[in-house]
């Protein structure tokens, strides 16, 4: 069979449609797309190691035969455990799956397997060796091939139904049946000057390494075949920032008048506080873009609480008052609301009518807020990924925000941005990010830090409590309430679901507030918010507890942004192991706005996952957002923490912006004098002209090329 980079997959052995419709789910539509599908570890599987010798604390990859599994259901069916005995010549191995009821028809008696995982010691039995939730591969109980024992593996992501040993063998035939080499898409020049091998070297060696390539080399990703791979990913997605970058500075924009007193006076006129230095310069680093007759490009960069928003609703206040729209976007409805009932409450003193857009609406009220938009009615819109539709247009968009940039892709930013003539473009994020990885998510943007918090501000101190101690934390809240001090109680969902026993067991935000009002508080004044209310039911419960007439909010996360009761001293989370890093520090940030000490109390088992126990010790040591964008960022590493998973938005398979600073600063450095040197033009536009689909794809380097 002879096979190009261009044949779909659907026409590889073994595909068909039905799987090449799943490979399309991660933007695998041809084998050079499948060569690009690159492994995320490897396995030594010429030397296994033998059962007898397994000891607690190592990490083994041994290969054995199924001797018998079962499965265990907690009482109440509260989840299960998978437990699983392989054995070799040497021995038995006892294995757990946590959650492994999707595992109860997997294995049968004999079947050959390869485990990979750390071994641990049982304590209820005896200190017993066992390995906990391990990774493992079915061999077959067919003759094994070259690809699968007797060689350094490579190991892939599953996708779907579509097993890392399929994967592994439609990559193998490709390559052995290519009637030509995958064409290389970077200069031959570039290549030289790096030393870096050629594109057909790169991944034969990265699928199937030499034997004698050390295994530590391989899983860190530093052989030059690796090198080679992540400065590709990291030079075009630079490059398409590099032409954007040029392009923006070469497109007209809007000057706006922005040190007439009126308008002055109209952004004084909102502020509900006196703003810190640091808010201060931000604004006149923004000012001044908006005065330009470019476009702005620029991202506000603070910590939870340092006052981002107001700092961006003053810029559009000078926007709004030159007689031009803004709109905010931002990623979830929930927080759309809250900027929505944030920028109508800040807003009135100057009356600006502000608009919320967004897929929840009735198709009615839609209909009749996009006339509003269209019309120039509307100044101020705040919306999700609604306003990215083609139905909404507007009169006159000046001003676009982004709120928590990460979770969207440049191209949707792009898109918004293409609702106006040019307008500018502020975005925000809550996320601090160091200074190298800032360059990869918005190396096309200036940046502006507001590196201050507003006085007053205490850090809150952080316990982590086990669920039994819950009637402590409820004699502490009524200590707290007593002294005139208010407490939010959040919970992870809204009512108790009827479908997985796990999720039936998460305590509910409706169900814990009525049990709260009537058993544990019966003298306290308690409001529940959640996000399936009303805009004007979730307003009326924030005014309440703004006022002080309820001293307990019970919530879901709906509050973690836009929400401001420096009265608030407590804010307690149960199941807090459900909950991710950032969220958790946006959620601990509605607390300690006033002068008065705050805490935070996370309800969490003692027993948790690595990762949770790690997110929640994380919790308690620190409350630097930086510090924490750290972790949030080793615990779940680049694609989950940029939400790229979701969205697209980087296109980095095996680049790693954490691990590979280096080559992310080397590619930058390269991509932008491809961009910025008159000279480089001719090998500029003939990289770009002979660029593969697939990378145009990727960044749409075609559109800015």
């Amino acid at each position: 069979m002879s096979l190009t980079p261009a044949t779909e997959v659907k026409y590889l052995k073994g595909v068909g449609p039905q799987r090449a419709s799943v490979f399309t789910t991660r933007g695998i539509e041809t084998v050079g797309d499948l060569l690009n599908y690159l492994p995320f570890r490897y396995e030594d599987r010429i030397h296994f190691s033998k059962i007898a010798e397994i000891v607690p604390g190592g990490i083994y990859t041994i290969q054995g035969t199924v001797a018998e599994g079962g499965l265990a259901r907690f009482h109440g069916g509260r989840g299960a455990i998978y437990h699983l005995l392989v054995q070799d010549a040497s021995g038995i191995l006892a294995c757990k799956f946590f959650h492994g009821a999707y595992l109860e028809r997997r294995f049968r008696a004999g079947q050959r397997i390869v485990l990979h995982g750390k071994a641990e010691g049982d304590p209820r039995r005896g200190m017993r060796t066992e390995m906990i939730n391990p990774q493992f591969e079915l061999l077959g109980a067919e003759e094994v091939d070259s690809t699968e024992v007797g060689r350094i593996v490579p190991i892939y992501e599953a996708i779907g139904a579509v097993s890392s040993r399929m994967i592994r063998r439609l990559i193998h035939t490709s390559l052995e049946n290519l009637s030509s080499p995958p064409l290389d898409p970077l200069p031959a020049e570039l290549l030289a000057r790096h030393g870096f091998p050629s594109r057909r070297d790169a991944l034969r060696f990265v699928h199937f390494p030499p034997s004698d390539v050390p295994l530590e080399t391989l899983n860190e990703f530093r052989s030059p075949a690796h090198r080679r791979l992540i400065f590709q990913e990291f030079f075009f997605y630079e490059l398409s920032l590099a032409l954007r970058r040029q392009q923006a500075g070469l497109r007209p924009g809007i000057a706006f008048r922005v040190r007439d007193p009126q308008i002055r006076e109209a952004v004084k006129r909102i502020l509900p506080f006196k703003p810190t230095a640091a808010q201060k310069r931000v604004l006149a680093e923004i000012a001044a873009d908006l005065e330009r007759p470019v476009p702005m490009h620029r991202l506000l960069e603070g910590d939870v609480g340092s006052g981002k928003t107001i700092v961006a609703l003053e810029a559009a206040a000078i926007v709004i008052e030159n007689g031009w729209q803004v709109a905010l976007m931002a990623p979830t409805e929930i927080l759309a609301v809250q900027h929505f009932l944030s920028a109508r409450r800040i807003f009135a003193p100057a009356a600006y009518a502000v608009e919320l857009l967004i897929s929840g609406l009735k198709p009615a009220e839609k209909r009749a807020a996009a006339e509003r938009v269209r019309t120039g009615a509307a100044q101020f819109v705040v919306g999700t990924h609604a306003l990215l539709e083609d139905p909404i247009a507007f009169a006159r968009l000046g001003l676009v925000i982004v709120d928590e940039q990460h979770r969207f892709g440049v191209l949707q930013r792009k898109r918004l941005i293409e609702k106006g003539a040019m307008p500018d473009v502020l975005v925000m994020t809550a996320t601090p990010i160091p200074r190298t990885l800032s360059l990869t998510l918005y190396g096309d943007l200036d940046i502006s830090v507001i590196d201050q918090m507003p006085p007053g501000r205490r850090p809150s101190e952080t316990r982590w409590s086990a669920p039994e101690n819950l009637p402590g934390v409820w004699n502490f809240i009524r200590r707290e309430v007593s002294s005139g001090r208010q407490a939010y109680v959040v919970y992870p969902v809204i009512e108790q679901s009827k479908s997985a026993a796990a999720e039936r067991s998460l305590k509910a935000a409706i169900v814990e507030y009525e049990r709260l009002q009537k058993t544990v508080f019966p003298k306290l004044r308690l409001g529940l918010l959640h996000g399936r209310m009303r805009s004007d039911e979730k307003e009326a419960v924030m005014d309440r507890f703004r006022r002080g007439e309820a001293n307990i909010l019970v919530s879901t996360t709906v509050i973690e942004v836009g929400v401001d009761v420096p009265n608030a001293t407590v804010m307690v989370i149960e199941h807090a192991e459900r909950f991710g890093l950032a969220q958790l520090h946006q959620l601990r940030g509605r607390i300690g706005r006033g002068g008065e000490k705050s805490t935070c109390l996370l309800i969490a088992p003692k027993m948790v996952s690595e990762e949770a126990r790690q997110r929640l010790e994380t919790m308690v040591a620190t409350n630097d957002g930086f510090a924490i964008a750290e972790a949030d960022l080793r615990l779940r590493g680049p694609g989950e923490f940029f939400g790229t998973r979701q969205h697209g938005a980087l296109g980095l398979h095996v680049a790693n912006p954490l691990r590979d600073r280096e080559l992310l600063e080397l590619a930058r450095r390269e991509a932008f004098v491809l961009v910025e040197n008159p000279e480089a033009e001719a090998v500029r536009r003939h990289l770009l002209g002979n660029l593969e689909p697939q990378w145009q794809r990727r960044y749409q380097l075609a559109s800015v090329g």
